[in-house]
């Protein structure tokens, strides 16, 4: 059981963001197989959020949906250390995952220290305009969620049925053409402060950027194609090595 308050971000730490698990997306599963057979070493796992397509933990046909990929991440659970960032595609998720160090929305970024350095990590989501600040307290209030729940149970499904429809359609390896000004955004917000490095996941983009002290970096997507990251030293500063997982051959 690894559920301790390391405050560590440790050297091969394996980061994923945005890897948008659904039945109809299952790379995701394949590389959680692969590291709990062994076959990918790490000795702490980090899910930058997003992970899941679609998982809201008061919402029961979610849980359904993704059970296989829940269970391997339990069972992954008792032999590495494991933090989940929530994002804006998964949350509400302490109860499903109890042996997983769950940060909420509320709580990030976490402050990690890895080398004498403070890592800031975080899903992407904050430090957004007031309608999507009201819209992400609506969708993550408990009663809320349990009323959708009974609407949808009671209609079909039709609400998670539509939404997985509309994800279905998404495209996750778009560029976003003023990236750099939402960097240089973040790299001044408050709680930035005192950090030596940024990272985070939510835009997809793959980049990053220098400012001043400070390094900033947006990881891609596991969705557009399956790449993690590895935590790495570099000159005495910490560094991330991108690794593109290939499932092997059966």
């Amino acid at each position: 059981m690894h559920t301790s308050l390391d405050d560590t971000l440790h050297e091969g730490a394996i980061l994923v963001a945005d890897s948008h698990y659904a039945p109809w997306r299952t790379p995701f599963i394949d590389f959680l197989s692969a590291l709990d057979k062994g076959e990918i070493q790490t000795p702490q796992l980090i899910l930058m959020g997003d992970n899941f397509d679609l998982l809201f933990g008061s919402i029961t046909q979610t849980l359904l949906l993704n059970r296989s990929a829940i269970d391997l991440l339990n069972s992954l659970s008792l032999k590495i250390p494991i933090i989940y960032l929530e994002g804006n595609h998964d949350f509400q998720l302490s109860a499903i995952f109890p042996h997983i160090r769950v940060i909420d929305r509320t709580h990030q970024p976490l402050i990690l220290n890895h080398n004498g350095s403070r890592v800031a990590l975080l899903h992407g989501d904050i430090g957004v305009p007031l309608g999507y600040k009201i819209y992400t307290a609506f969708i993550r209030n408990r009663l809320i969620l349990l009323g959708l729940n009974f609407l949808n149970e009671k209609f079909g499904g039709f609400i998670i049925n539509g939404l997985s429809r509309q994800m279905q359609r998404k495209n996750h390896c778009q560029q976003i053409d003023n990236f750099e000004f939402i960097a240089k955004r973040h790299s001044r917000a408050e709680w930035i402060k005192g950090c030596d490095m940024v990272i985070e996941g939510h835009y997809h983009q793959n980049r990053s950027f220098y400012y001043s002290q400070l390094i900033y970096k947006n990881l891609g997507a596991f969705a557009c194609n399956e790449r993690y990251y590895s935590v790495k030293s570099f000159q005495n500063q910490s560094a991330l090595e991108e690794v593109i997982f290939h499932k092997e051959p059966q």
